[in-house]
């Protein structure tokens, strides 16, 4: 799939962690409601995760998570609508602003079959549209760390496949002390087999992603600045 390089480093850092059968059963995500974390993007940058809970969307109750990201000129709004029992995607919403204009793409999927369809619009004139095919259920680029980081059970030497539609391979290699702008932190620490990525996951309450670092062409990483919500002050 051809994605714009210059849009937001948000779908980049965190595309490595699709997966499609992390989380099962009903998504145990209650006491996030209303959960916001605040991230810094080194090298110039910045992103916000919100968490609203299960809403009404197209005669449907689903989970909706708002993430917005902004590095230099460019910043990049989604809404992300997913199946409360599965927490697999059903649709987003990406609104890509650059100092040249705006840019409106739109995510929809299709978990039966494993397909997504990407459509790019330019105001509201369809400028693309492409259907992409998966091996299993398709799990969104953003939201996977978040599930992830729900997991009651991690521990070292554990391993996952992904799909992003493509199939990679994650494993919690450590338990590590880690030090970010919201302070220092015991942390699970995964690494993608390739080494593409890695992600730090707060051990204790709250349970939330604490950095993401990337070693792609362009290296970056995405550390925690403040985490608001019903567990603040078990930080």
């Amino acid at each position: 799939m051809k994605i714009n390089k210059i849009i937001i480093l948000s779908a980049t850092v965190l595309m490595i962690f699709a997966k499609s059968n992390l989380v099962s059963g009903e998504d145990k995500a209650d006491g996030h409601v209303n959960e916001s974390i605040k991230y810094l993007i080194s090298p110039v940058g910045r992103a916000e995760y919100n968490y609203l809970g299960v809403v009404d969307f197209e005669g449907k109750k689903v989970n909706l998570v708002k993430f917005k990201n902004k590095v230099l000129l460019v910043e990049d709004a989604q809404k992300i609508y997913s199946d409360p029992e599965s927490s697999l995607p059903c649709k987003i919403e990406r609104t890509i602003s650059k100092p040249w204009g705006k840019e409106y793409i739109t995510r929809e999927y299709d978990q039966k079959n494993f397909t997504v369809v990407v459509k790019r619009f330019h105001g509201k004139k369809l400028i693309n549209e492409q259907t992409i095919k998966a091996d299993g259920p398709i799990q969104d680029v953003i939201m996977l760390p978040f599930y992830l980081s729900r997991l009651p059970d991690l521990k070292a030497g554990m391993a996952f496949e992904a799909r992003l539609p493509e199939a990679i391979r994650l494993k919690v290699v450590s338990v590590d002390e880690i030090s970010v702008p919201a302070g220092k932190f015991k942390a699970y620490h995964l690494k993608s087999i390739p080494d593409k990525i890695e992600i730090w996951i707060n051990k204790d309450t709250p349970r939330i992603p604490l950095k993401i670092q990337g070693k792609f062409a362009l290296n970056y990483s995405m550390v925690m600045k403040e985490y608001i919500g019903s567990h603040a002050e078990k930080q």
